[in-house]
């Protein structure tokens, strides 16, 4: 899937916006949002010092850091996304899945019920 993803890096717009999600990081919603500790994309808990906030559609990818496109994210959910949108991110699970199940289409990556650590 990565041999198809174009992207054209505009470095004083990336520059700009990771300022302003510093910015945001800092107001009562997102302070709000990071001490529950819940990732948005794999639903574990985490402590503070391991959460980010993600932009679901990419900086790199002309995002903007606004309220609409962060969510709180672990730090290993926020690296494995890396430059994806949210569609590239069902494309690359979905064909993971067909590679690992014999073309079964079983999406991988389900939320813990446990309350364990979904990455261990």
């Amino acid at each position: 899937m990565d041999d198809w993803i174009e992207i054209n890096r505009d470095e004083a717009h990336i520059r700009r916006e990771r300022a302003k999600a510093r910015e945001l990081r800092k107001t009562p919603y997102f302070q709000n949002l990071l001490r529950r500790g819940v990732c948005h994309y794999c639903g574990g808990h985490f402590p503070l010092e391991e959460l980010t906030l993600d932009h679901i559609v990419p900086v790199a990818r002309g995002g903007r850091s606004t309220r609409g496109n962060l969510v709180v994210s672990c730090r290993r959910c926020n690296q494995e996304k890396r430059y994806l949108t949210p569609a590239e991110q069902i494309l690359r699970a979905a064909e993971a899945a067909n590679g690992a199940n014999g073309g079964s289409g079983a999406t991988a990556h389900a939320p813990p019920d446990n309350g364990a650590d979904p990455h261990r």
